[in-house]
């Protein structure tokens, strides 16, 4: 063998051993077996996920940020997370899974975006032309995982509001199968007696940084925010009811679009988290999902 022949064959030998040595390409989500393709409601504490509570149904996904997630990633907080999803049955398990839970690999994806907002229906206490909120949940209590019903508890440590007042909260979600609309009540507790003006937000910039369509109305309780199409993800719907005797006023900060209620502290009230994608199975326009959300009917006494 002359030596151009051996270069040739040793060149062929170290391509073929490159190739082989290329890493698989990242794998897709892994699919539902026959028992997972039934619609339940859901819920599960995720601590491979730095402590997130996953929450869905066979219509809505959602999530909160725990107590690890607040340690290595201090902007984290209590803001509330939707993810898009486009099947009846439960895949936020399998997602986070993926090399990706940001992509979409036939089920859905999460690609709201929360930051230093209150995401979905997250609160705050509204003081001195600022809403004070929370860090992320501290403790955790799941009530009933499915099948119809999802339900859990969670209480948020002490935090200041102004200078001279804490306040701490405990709060329980409800999600039942069928519905877009989660339920919360919330018990707020304070070291004064006063009332407390409770800003409920929904983010302004969900999806980049454009604008989307706000629908605002104080006096049936709700606020409504159909946001900015993403490029290849379409839109995300979101919308927050309450109590209506309980609105002060609707407004904004630099983060959130906001409904305002005043609140007495250590007694319960409730208030309604709705969301839906535009590329999922239920409702894909915004006056759709406008006209649902602001006729379905809910029950704000507390339990």
């Amino acid at each position: 063998m002359d030596v151009m022949k051996l270069a040739l064959l040793l060149a062929a030998g170290t391509a073929a051993a490159i190739s082989v040595a290329q890493p698989a390409p990242p794998a897709d989500l892994r699919p539902p077996t026959h028992a997972e393709q039934v619609p339940r409601a859901t819920v599960r504490h995720a601590p491979d996920r730095a402590d997130d509570l996953i929450w869905e149904n066979d219509r809505v996904a959602h999530r909160i940020y725990g107590p690890t997630l607040q340690k290595i990633e201090p902007p984290s907080g209590s803001g509330i997370d939707t993810w898009a999803k486009k099947v009846r049955w439960p895949f936020m398990d399998r997602q986070l899974k993926t090399p990706n839970y940001h992509n979409d690999y036939g089920e859905g994806l999460d690609f709201y975006s929360v930051g230093g907002s209150r995401g979905v229906g997250g609160l705050g206490i509204w003081f001195e032309d600022k809403l004070w909120v929370s860090r992320n949940w501290a403790t955790h209590k799941i009530l009933q995982d499915g099948p119809d019903v999802a339900s859990f508890q969670v209480t948020y440590a002490p935090w200041p509001v102004g200078v001279d007042r804490k306040v701490w909260e405990t709060r329980s979600f409800t999600l039942p199968l069928g519905s877009n609309f989660t339920r919360l009540q919330s018990v707020i507790q304070s070291d004064k007696a006063d009332d407390l003006i409770v800003g409920i937000g929904l983010n302004k910039t969900p999806v980049g940084t454009a604008r989307g369509v706000l629908t605002a109305d104080a006096q049936r309780g709700f606020l409504m925010y159909w946001s900015p199409a993403h490029a290849r993800h379409g839109a995300i719907g979101t919308a927050v009811r309450v109590d209506p005797a309980m609105v002060v006023d609707t407004g904004a900060d630099a983060d959130n679009h906001l409904i305002r209620i005043r609140v007495t502290p250590g007694k319960p009230f409730v208030y309604y988290i709705g969301t839906v994608w535009e590329q999922g199975l239920d409702f894909t326009d915004r006056s759709a999902w406008e006209a649902h959300a602001s006729a379905e009917r809910l029950d704000f006494h507390s339990k």
